[in-house]
């Protein structure tokens, strides 16, 4: 964990990144990754702004093919971010159509996601080369829940609390027996 996180209001983003590893971390997941990026170079309809990002990525020791992403971004607009499970789906012939299989991911979120928050699903489709069958192709999920402006506006301790929430929510489908139709979660020690 990082440490005492400061209670103030998470204006930049510093305090988000903060207070979003605080929940996360505090729930047994480990940060593995961190990258910021800047970005004040634009033209047209976003000339004179100005974007710092950043992209965390947690893992549990016991799961594999499953990871806790963070996007958050301060713009010249205010603070914005969002928290969501990445998982392998099973292969692309094991199912039985690709809407069925986000139509499933989506009544997961639904099932296990906090009422009242956005929560985009998606399904990525990747083909590793271009000469393979596209039955070949590599899936994953990603169930995110956006981290309203009012939960920054809270606090550090709201922010915090809000991704230990989510993770557990995220955990939850995992855990939930459905889950196995779609999501590639065989030989994940870390699952019942």
């Amino acid at each position: 964990m990082t440490g005492p996180v400061d209670r103030s209001t998470v204006d930049t983003l510093e305090p988000l990144i903060d207070a979003v590893r605080d929940g996360v971390e505090g729930e047994g997941w480990t940060l593995s990754g961190l990258q910021k990026t800047s970005s004040t170079e634009f033209e047209g309809r976003w000339a004179g702004q100005s974007t710092r990002s950043a992209y965390l990525f947690f893992h549990r020791e016991d799961l594999e093919t499953v990871s806790v992403e963070a996007y958050l971004d301060e713009t010249s607009r205010g603070l914005t971010g969002s928290l969501g499970l990445v998982a392998d789906v099973r292969p692309l012939w094991e199912l039985e159509s690709v809407p069925r299989a986000l139509n499933q991911v989506a009544a997961l979120a639904r099932a296990h996601l906090p009422e009242g928050y956005q929560t985009p699903v998606t399904l990525r489709l990747r083909l590793p080369r271009a000469e393979e069958d596209a039955r070949e192709a590599e899936l994953e999920a990603r169930v995110k829940l956006r981290i309203p402006r009012a939960a920054m506006a809270a606090g550090s301790s709201a922010v915090s609390a809000l991704a230990a929430a989510v993770v557990k929510s995220l955990e939850a489908i995992l855990e939930d027996p459905h889950s196995r139709t779609v999501l590639d979660l065989d030989g994940e020690g870390g699952l019942s």
